[in-house]
Protein backbone atom coordinates (compact mmCIF):
# COMPACT_ATOMS: atom_id res chain seq x y z
CA UNK A 1 0.00 0.00 0.00
CA UNK A 2 1.15 3.58 -1.13
CA UNK A 3 0.51 7.24 -0.30
CA UNK A 4 1.22 7.93 -3.44
CA UNK A 5 0.81 6.22 -7.15
CA UNK A 6 2.20 7.83 -10.04
CA UNK A 7 0.60 6.67 -13.26
CA UNK A 8 3.86 8.02 -16.24
CA UNK A 9 7.30 8.02 -16.64
CA UNK A 10 8.04 10.99 -18.18
CA UNK A 11 9.54 14.27 -16.50
CA UNK A 12 5.94 15.25 -14.83
CA UNK A 13 5.75 12.18 -13.17
CA UNK A 14 9.39 11.72 -12.09
CA UNK A 15 9.95 15.00 -10.90
CA UNK A 16 5.98 14.28 -8.64
CA UNK A 17 7.89 11.39 -7.36
CA UNK A 18 11.01 13.35 -6.48
CA UNK A 19 9.15 15.52 -3.91
CA UNK A 20 6.80 12.79 -2.80
CA UNK A 21 9.50 10.41 -1.63
CA UNK A 22 11.24 13.62 -0.29
CA UNK A 23 8.46 14.48 1.41
CA UNK A 24 8.26 11.14 3.12
CA UNK A 25 5.79 9.06 1.31
CA UNK A 26 5.81 6.06 0.39
CA UNK A 27 5.57 6.14 -3.74
CA UNK A 28 4.90 3.52 -6.93
CA UNK A 29 5.63 4.98 -10.33
CA UNK A 30 3.50 3.00 -12.76
CA UNK A 31 6.28 3.49 -15.54
CA UNK A 32 4.77 1.42 -17.93
CA UNK A 33 6.80 -0.39 -20.62
CA UNK A 34 8.01 2.29 -22.63
CA UNK A 35 9.29 4.58 -19.92
CA UNK A 36 10.84 8.16 -20.23
CA UNK A 37 8.20 9.93 -22.27
CA UNK A 38 8.79 11.66 -25.42
CA UNK A 39 12.00 12.58 -24.21
CA UNK A 40 13.12 9.59 -24.65
CA UNK A 41 12.79 9.56 -28.59
CA UNK A 42 14.45 13.02 -28.53
CA UNK A 43 18.50 13.37 -28.93
CA UNK A 44 20.21 16.84 -27.81
CA UNK A 45 17.99 19.18 -25.77
CA UNK A 46 19.80 22.29 -24.84
CA UNK A 47 16.99 24.06 -23.23
CA UNK A 48 15.99 22.57 -20.44
CA UNK A 49 18.00 24.92 -17.26
CA UNK A 50 21.23 23.57 -16.07
CA UNK A 51 22.85 22.01 -18.94
CA UNK A 52 24.76 24.75 -20.90
CA UNK A 53 26.29 22.10 -23.35
CA UNK A 54 22.86 20.64 -23.94
CA UNK A 55 21.88 16.91 -22.90
CA UNK A 56 20.96 13.68 -24.72
CA UNK A 57 16.53 13.12 -23.91
CA UNK A 58 17.11 9.67 -22.88
CA UNK A 59 20.50 10.86 -20.56
CA UNK A 60 18.15 13.29 -18.80
CA UNK A 61 15.18 11.05 -18.17
CA UNK A 62 17.98 8.45 -16.53
CA UNK A 63 19.28 10.96 -14.26
CA UNK A 64 15.63 12.14 -13.15
CA UNK A 65 14.89 8.40 -12.60
CA UNK A 66 18.19 7.57 -10.46
CA UNK A 67 17.14 11.04 -8.63
CA UNK A 68 14.04 9.39 -7.55
CA UNK A 69 15.11 5.97 -6.87
CA UNK A 70 17.74 7.61 -4.74
CA UNK A 71 14.85 8.97 -2.57
CA UNK A 72 13.10 6.08 -2.48
CA UNK A 73 10.54 5.15 -5.09
CA UNK A 74 9.42 2.42 -6.18
CA UNK A 75 9.34 1.68 -10.10
CA UNK A 76 6.98 -1.05 -11.88
CA UNK A 77 8.13 -1.32 -15.60
CA UNK A 78 4.03 -2.58 -16.62
CA UNK A 79 1.68 -0.21 -18.67
CA UNK A 80 -1.42 0.77 -16.67
CA UNK A 81 -4.27 -1.24 -17.26
CA UNK A 82 -7.22 -0.41 -15.08
CA UNK A 83 -7.56 1.64 -11.73
CA UNK A 84 -10.82 1.94 -9.74
CA UNK A 85 -10.99 5.85 -8.66
CA UNK A 86 -14.26 5.52 -7.01
CA UNK A 87 -13.10 4.11 -3.37
CA UNK A 88 -15.49 4.02 -0.64
CA UNK A 89 -15.04 6.96 1.94
CA UNK A 90 -11.89 6.37 3.70
CA UNK A 91 -11.17 3.63 1.02
CA UNK A 92 -7.93 3.04 -0.75
CA UNK A 93 -7.45 3.50 -5.04
CA UNK A 94 -7.14 0.45 -6.85
CA UNK A 95 -4.80 0.51 -9.97
CA UNK A 96 -3.94 -2.30 -11.79
CA UNK A 97 -0.59 -2.30 -14.06
CA UNK A 98 0.44 -5.88 -15.54
CA UNK A 99 -1.24 -9.01 -13.83
CA UNK A 100 -1.07 -6.91 -10.39
CA UNK A 101 -3.02 -4.60 -8.08
CA UNK A 102 -1.41 -1.74 -6.24
CA UNK A 103 -3.19 0.30 -3.77
CA UNK A 104 -2.76 4.02 -2.88
CA UNK A 105 -3.90 6.97 -0.70
CA UNK A 106 -4.20 9.28 -3.55
CA UNK A 107 -2.69 9.14 -7.40
CA UNK A 108 -1.08 11.44 -9.79
CA UNK A 109 -2.38 10.90 -13.26
CA UNK A 110 0.95 11.86 -15.43
CA UNK A 111 0.85 9.57 -19.28
CA UNK A 112 1.44 12.75 -21.13
CA UNK A 113 0.54 12.63 -24.61
CA UNK A 114 1.46 11.24 -28.03
CA UNK A 115 2.26 13.02 -31.53
CA UNK A 116 0.14 11.94 -34.23
CA UNK A 117 3.25 11.14 -36.81
CA UNK A 118 2.55 11.08 -40.42
CA UNK A 119 2.59 7.20 -40.77
CA UNK A 120 4.99 7.26 -43.99
CA UNK A 121 8.17 5.52 -44.69
CA UNK A 122 11.25 7.27 -43.69
CA UNK A 123 9.30 9.16 -40.81
CA UNK A 124 9.67 6.87 -37.55
CA UNK A 125 13.89 5.86 -37.62
CA UNK A 126 14.43 9.66 -38.24
CA UNK A 127 12.86 10.93 -35.36
CA UNK A 128 15.21 13.13 -33.82
CA UNK A 129 17.19 13.27 -36.90
CA UNK A 130 15.50 16.17 -39.11
CA UNK A 131 12.03 14.93 -38.04
CA UNK A 132 10.76 16.94 -35.16
CA UNK A 133 7.19 17.63 -33.72
CA UNK A 134 8.28 20.43 -31.63
CA UNK A 135 9.82 23.89 -33.46
CA UNK A 136 11.01 25.63 -29.93
CA UNK A 137 12.86 22.37 -28.85
CA UNK A 138 14.88 21.85 -32.09
CA UNK A 139 14.72 25.25 -34.40
CA UNK A 140 18.38 26.01 -33.34
CA UNK A 141 19.07 23.00 -35.30
CA UNK A 142 18.16 24.04 -38.47
CA UNK A 143 19.87 27.38 -38.79
CA UNK A 144 20.26 28.05 -42.58
CA UNK A 145 18.36 24.94 -43.57
CA UNK A 146 15.28 24.25 -45.38
CA UNK A 147 12.39 22.38 -43.64
CA UNK A 148 8.41 21.37 -44.08
CA UNK A 149 6.06 22.27 -41.61
CA UNK A 150 3.31 19.71 -41.90
CA UNK A 151 -0.42 20.47 -40.93
CA UNK A 152 -2.79 23.37 -41.22
CA UNK A 153 -3.93 24.79 -37.53
CA UNK A 154 -2.62 27.29 -35.37
CA UNK A 155 -0.19 25.02 -33.40
CA UNK A 156 1.37 24.17 -37.60
CA UNK A 157 1.59 28.09 -38.21
CA UNK A 158 3.04 28.81 -34.78
CA UNK A 159 5.69 26.02 -35.75
CA UNK A 160 6.79 27.76 -38.79
CA UNK A 161 6.52 31.02 -37.68
CA UNK A 162 8.94 29.83 -34.98
CA UNK A 163 11.22 27.66 -37.44
CA UNK A 164 11.40 30.98 -39.73
CA UNK A 165 13.71 32.54 -37.06
CA UNK A 166 16.10 30.23 -37.96
CA UNK A 167 15.57 28.08 -41.37
CA UNK A 168 16.32 29.76 -44.36
CA UNK A 169 13.15 28.44 -46.08
CA UNK A 170 9.97 27.21 -44.16
CA UNK A 171 7.43 25.43 -46.28
CA UNK A 172 4.27 24.10 -44.75
CA UNK A 173 2.35 21.28 -46.57
CA UNK A 174 -1.40 21.22 -45.90
CA UNK A 175 -3.32 18.58 -47.70
CA UNK A 176 -6.63 20.32 -47.16
CA UNK A 177 -7.54 23.67 -50.29
CA UNK A 178 -7.24 25.72 -47.12
CA UNK A 179 -5.82 26.06 -43.81
CA UNK A 180 -8.18 25.25 -40.75
CA UNK A 181 -5.58 27.81 -38.62
CA UNK A 182 -7.35 31.18 -37.65
CA UNK A 183 -6.87 34.08 -39.75
CA UNK A 184 -4.66 35.97 -37.28
CA UNK A 185 -2.02 33.12 -37.25
CA UNK A 186 -2.72 32.82 -40.94
CA UNK A 187 -1.95 36.67 -41.06
CA UNK A 188 1.55 36.18 -39.19
CA UNK A 189 2.74 33.58 -41.36
CA UNK A 190 1.86 35.18 -44.79
CA UNK A 191 3.58 38.15 -43.73
CA UNK A 192 6.86 36.51 -43.14
CA UNK A 193 8.92 36.24 -46.63
CA UNK A 194 10.71 32.65 -45.67
CA UNK A 195 7.14 31.18 -45.34
CA UNK A 196 6.03 29.16 -48.41
CA UNK A 197 2.42 27.32 -48.31
CA UNK A 198 1.87 24.20 -50.45
CA UNK A 199 -2.03 23.43 -50.56
CA UNK A 200 -3.79 19.92 -51.72
CA UNK A 201 -0.51 18.23 -50.77
CA UNK A 202 1.33 15.39 -48.61
CA UNK A 203 3.90 13.75 -47.73
CA UNK A 204 4.24 10.21 -48.86
CA UNK A 205 7.58 9.21 -47.81
CA UNK A 206 10.61 10.70 -46.16
CA UNK A 207 13.75 10.86 -47.73
CA UNK A 208 17.56 9.76 -46.53
CA UNK A 209 19.61 7.36 -44.45
CA UNK A 210 21.35 8.62 -41.61
CA UNK A 211 19.21 11.91 -41.75
CA UNK A 212 16.68 13.84 -43.62
CA UNK A 213 17.82 14.62 -47.15
CA UNK A 214 14.25 15.16 -48.95
CA UNK A 215 10.78 14.37 -49.21
CA UNK A 216 8.16 12.98 -51.85
CA UNK A 217 5.21 15.12 -51.91
CA UNK A 218 2.04 14.31 -53.84
CA UNK A 219 -0.44 16.79 -55.30
CA UNK A 220 -3.89 15.53 -54.18
CA UNK A 221 -5.42 16.80 -57.16
CA UNK A 222 -3.56 15.61 -59.76
CA UNK A 223 -1.65 12.36 -57.84
CA UNK A 224 2.15 13.91 -59.39
CA UNK A 225 4.61 12.78 -56.63
CA UNK A 226 7.44 14.94 -56.63
CA UNK A 227 10.94 15.31 -55.17
CA UNK A 228 11.51 18.10 -52.46
CA UNK A 229 15.11 18.50 -51.23
CA UNK A 230 14.83 19.38 -47.42
CA UNK A 231 16.38 18.80 -44.23
CA UNK A 232 13.81 18.59 -41.66
CA UNK A 233 10.25 17.67 -41.05
CA UNK A 234 8.06 19.22 -38.68
CA UNK A 235 4.90 17.16 -38.14
CA UNK A 236 2.33 19.10 -36.55
CA UNK A 237 -0.92 17.47 -37.04
CA UNK A 238 -1.72 17.43 -33.37
CA UNK A 239 -1.77 15.42 -30.69
CA UNK A 240 -3.34 12.36 -28.60
CA UNK A 241 -3.61 12.57 -24.93
CA UNK A 242 -3.36 9.20 -23.02
CA UNK A 243 -6.32 9.17 -21.28
CA UNK A 244 -8.48 7.02 -22.78
CA UNK A 245 -7.55 4.35 -19.74
CA UNK A 246 -9.24 5.95 -17.24
CA UNK A 247 -12.78 5.89 -16.18
CA UNK A 248 -14.61 8.25 -14.43
CA UNK A 249 -12.10 10.91 -14.94
CA UNK A 250 -13.23 13.89 -16.56
CA UNK A 251 -12.03 15.03 -19.64
CA UNK A 252 -12.35 17.97 -22.08
CA UNK A 253 -13.74 18.34 -25.55
CA UNK A 254 -9.95 17.67 -26.68
CA UNK A 255 -9.67 14.42 -24.75
CA UNK A 256 -7.23 15.97 -22.30
CA UNK A 257 -8.01 15.60 -18.00
CA UNK A 258 -10.10 18.92 -17.18
CA UNK A 259 -8.16 20.52 -14.45
CA UNK A 260 -9.44 22.23 -10.92
CA UNK A 261 -7.70 24.29 -9.40
CA UNK A 262 -4.34 23.65 -10.91
CA UNK A 263 -3.46 20.17 -10.19
CA UNK A 264 -6.96 18.73 -9.05
CA UNK A 265 -8.88 16.02 -11.51
CA UNK A 266 -12.92 16.02 -10.51
CA UNK A 267 -12.75 13.22 -8.00
CA UNK A 268 -10.37 14.20 -4.59
CA UNK A 269 -6.93 12.31 -4.11
CA UNK A 270 -6.52 12.16 -8.03
CA UNK A 271 -3.75 14.55 -9.62
CA UNK A 272 -2.64 15.34 -13.03
CA UNK A 273 0.19 16.65 -14.05
CA UNK A 274 2.37 17.23 -17.64
CA UNK A 275 1.09 17.02 -20.90
CA UNK A 276 -2.17 14.48 -20.22
CA UNK A 277 -3.97 18.14 -19.40
CA UNK A 278 -1.61 20.70 -21.08
CA UNK A 279 -2.37 20.99 -24.25
CA UNK A 280 -0.73 24.51 -24.64
CA UNK A 281 3.04 24.84 -23.70
CA UNK A 282 4.35 20.77 -24.16
CA UNK A 283 6.99 21.86 -22.95
CA UNK A 284 9.83 19.32 -20.73
CA UNK A 285 10.41 21.68 -18.18
CA UNK A 286 6.73 22.83 -17.63
CA UNK A 287 6.06 19.31 -17.58
CA UNK A 288 8.33 18.90 -14.71
CA UNK A 289 6.54 22.10 -13.34
CA UNK A 290 3.36 20.55 -13.38
CA UNK A 291 4.48 17.23 -11.72
CA UNK A 292 5.90 19.51 -8.62
CA UNK A 293 2.58 21.43 -7.72
CA UNK A 294 0.78 17.92 -8.14
CA UNK A 295 3.46 16.14 -5.78
CA UNK A 296 2.63 19.13 -3.68
CA UNK A 297 -1.20 19.33 -4.10
CA UNK A 298 -1.04 15.36 -3.29
CA UNK A 299 1.29 15.88 -0.15
CA UNK A 300 -1.14 18.85 1.00
CA UNK A 301 -4.12 16.72 0.74
CA UNK A 302 -2.54 13.51 2.29
CA UNK A 303 -1.91 16.00 5.39
CA UNK A 304 -5.46 16.41 5.38
CA UNK A 305 -6.57 13.21 5.48
CA UNK A 306 -4.87 12.48 8.62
Amino acid sequence: MYDVIIIGSGPAGLTAAIYTTRANLKTLVVAGNKWGGQLMLTTLVENYPGFPEGIQGPDLMMAMKKQAERFGTEFIDSDFASGDFDPPAGGLFKITAGDKTYEGKSVIIATGADTKWLGVPGEQEKIGKGVSSCAPCDAFFFKGKNVIVVGGGDSAMEEAIVLADFASSVTMVHRKDSFRASQIMQDRAKKNPKIKFLLNAEITKILGEEKVIGAEVKNNKTNKVSKMDIDGVFVAIGHVPNTKVFQGIELDEKGYIKVRDHTKTNIDGVFVAGDVHDSHYRQAITAAGYGCAAALEADHWLRGQE
